[in-house]
């Protein structure tokens, strides 16, 4: 717990790397989006939290991709991605059970 002090990501930390997390109302519309996110190669962290590297091609494929899901949204649907230095990933803080290297993440 507390401040992760976990070293063995940076040997393969990316440049682009990203949280995405979402708030939407509507089962249909969440399982959609999490699954896209999966086939996009992101790992889950929490149920509604992804995260992992993407190129901007691929960020945009991303967005591209959640824009259009969206649409079919009648109800709450709102996701957000930011950018997460490898300065502030090491800054991180865990309350609880951390992201396992080398179960959960894809590089």
């Amino acid at each position: 717990m507390g401040r992760s002090t976990d070293h063995s990501w940076q040997s393969r930390w990316k440049e682009t790397f990203y949280v995405i997390f979402y708030d939407i109302t509507e089962d249909g519309v969440r399982n959609r989006v999490h699954n896209f996110l999966k086939k996009k190669g992101l790992t889950p962290v929490q149920y509604s939290v992804f995260f992992g590297d993407l190129t901007s091609s691929k960020l945009r494929d991303v967005e591209s991709g959640l824009r259009l899901i969206g649409r079919g949204a009648k109800e709450r649907f709102n996701v957000m991605i930011l950018p997460l230095t490898e300065v502030q990933f090491k800054q991180r803080i865990v309350i609880g059970e951390d992201v396992k290297d080398e179960e959960n993440v894809i590089w």
